[in-house]
């Protein structure tokens, strides 16, 4: 009798970190296409993202800090990093799903819904009741996404300079989007 692959999210794994990163620069430059410079997307380097995601994983910046993936058998497809929020009107009990990504190929196959579901327990297992994710305005599929999961924009807004350092930069303002997870 054959096994069959297990689908399925877990803590990540230093030996993730080329899976996580590939999944990083595939999904951003279909997502981020009509968002971001291409020069930018272009500039996106698995091996220096490896590295950074190697060292989240080896030192989290707090204790709260999460790294999950979405693993298909042993291949990583997705991953979500959570963690305390640093916005400065949050307190101890609200967490941010600081990452959400699931590699093109493999979206619309329950990936991401299982890490947005394993993010949000580990929420509440670190005490959150409140967890906030900041969207794009223009990544319309990522909003919908989060809002056909119970998130709504709570009327907070950031503007973010990609390449601040460019001429020209590219701003890109971002929604927060909001969910309650206390237990009932």
């Amino acid at each position: 009798m054959a096994v069959m692959p297990v689908s399925g999210v877990r803590l990540a794994r230093t030996s993730d970190v080329d899976g996580i990163a590939d999944v990083n620069v595939s999904s951003w430059r279909q997502r981020f296409e009509a968002i971001l410079p291409g020069d930018v997307l272009d500039g996106l380097d698995s091996g220096d993202l490896a590295m950074v995601w190697a060292s989240g994983i080896l030192n989290p910046p707090t204790g709260g800090h999460r790294l999950l993936v979405a693993v298909d058998g042993d291949e990583v497809v997705g991953y979500a990093a959570v963690g305390p929020c640093q916005d400065p009107d949050a307190d101890a009990a609200t967490g941010e799903l600081l990452a959400l990504e699931v590699h093109p190929d493999r979206q619309r196959q329950g990936h991401g819904s299982r890490l947005l579901a394993a993010s949000v327990d580990h929420g509440r297992g670190a005490g959150f009741d409140t967890v906030v994710a900041w969207c794009p305005v223009a990544d319309e599929p990522r909003r919908e996404f989060l809002q056909s999961a119970g998130w709504g924009p709570d009327s907070a807004f950031r503007d973010l300079a990609v390449d601040p350092n460019a001429a020209e930069p590219t701003v890109v303002r971002e929604v927060r989007l909001v969910t309650g997870i206390a237990d009932e």
